[in-house]
């Protein structure tokens, strides 16, 4: 692969998704975009690359794009944060929200659905304290693949087998030939939209509850920094900001800080709201 294309590809990266790739990444890249090329009737990933940098096509660098973000997920992945929605966050929450009966929930960096799916059973289960509110979960990703196959609601036996009970397949879910698909009362609470954290927060409006999870990782300090920032503006006063476990606001931002007892939730660092003290 050539050093020049690859310097290429390593910045249009960064520009583009955030994601910070160093000399050692070539064999991921090769991965990657192998399969891109294939599609594209090119001989490898050198090719692809050679071809971005001497001639930029923008539907070719939105597919090397798409290829390179990490799409792993799965039905309440990593349990912690949703079992702590679930008994420390939510029950507060709603208390707060009872005048105006509404909520609204970001997921942000959604990939393939089942983080956004999860919060919107968990919400249907909470029972009738809360029909009739307004609830909105905004779930977004910057590949528009990996949204539409969320938007279709269509998981593999595989998918739901990682991390769904055998209660809530069959309370939750309908099967449709060899697949399992999404009630509509989930759907319907529940709006995918491309959104690149690279972008900005602008239009996305407040929220009571952010999910980012298992995403800052992949960009730089700075990157890391105005990202949190931004998302502490689209944050209500006594708003939660969930992310991954190994990812923290710490030395990163003033705007937020960690809840107490809370594993992975940070909070606007002026408020002192009581989601953080309900027990």
């Amino acid at each position: 692969m050539n050093e020049l294309d690859y310097a290429h590809f390593c910045t249009l990266m960064l520009q583009r998704s955030g994601l910070v790739l160093t000399p050692d990444k070539v064999y991921l890249v090769r991965s990657r975009i192998d399969p891109v090329a294939a599609q594209c009737g090119m001989a490898d990933a050198a090719a692809v690359l050679q071809a971005i940098r001497l001639r930029p096509d923008e539907r070719l660098i939105r597919r090397c794009v798409d290829a390179m973000a990490t799409h792993e997920s799965y039905f309440f992945r990593d349990g912690t944060p949703f079992e702590q929605l679930k008994t420390r966050l939510l029950g507060p929450l709603i208390a707060a929200r009872t005048a105006r009966r509404a909520l609204r929930i970001w997921s942000c960096a959604c990939s393939s659905g089942q983080e956004a799916y999860s919060i919107a059973m968990l919400l249907k289960e909470w029972g009738p304290s809360i029909d009739g509110w307004r609830i909105e979960i905004v779930a977004t990703d910057m590949s528009e693949p990996i949204l539409e196959k969320a938007r279709s609601g269509l998981y593999t036996q595989f998918e739901v087998q990682r991390g769904l009970s055998t209660e809530r397949l069959l309370r939750w879910f309908r099967k449709v030939g060899d697949q399992w698909e999404v009630a509509p009362a989930l759907r319907e609470i529940i709006t995918f939209r491309r959104h690149n954290l690279m972008e900005g927060v602008s239009g996305m409006g407040q929220f009571d509850l952010v999910f980012c999870r298992n995403v800052l990782i992949y960009f730089d300090r700075q990157k890391k920094s105005e990202i949190l920032g931004a998302m502490a503006g689209a944050m209500a006063p006594d708003a939660a900001l969930f992310l991954g476990s190994a990812e923290t606001v710490i030395g990163l931002t003033q705007a937020l800080e960690p809840a107490p007892d809370l594993r992975g939730v940070y909070r606007m660092a002026a408020a002192r709201p009581a989601l953080a003290s309900a027990v």
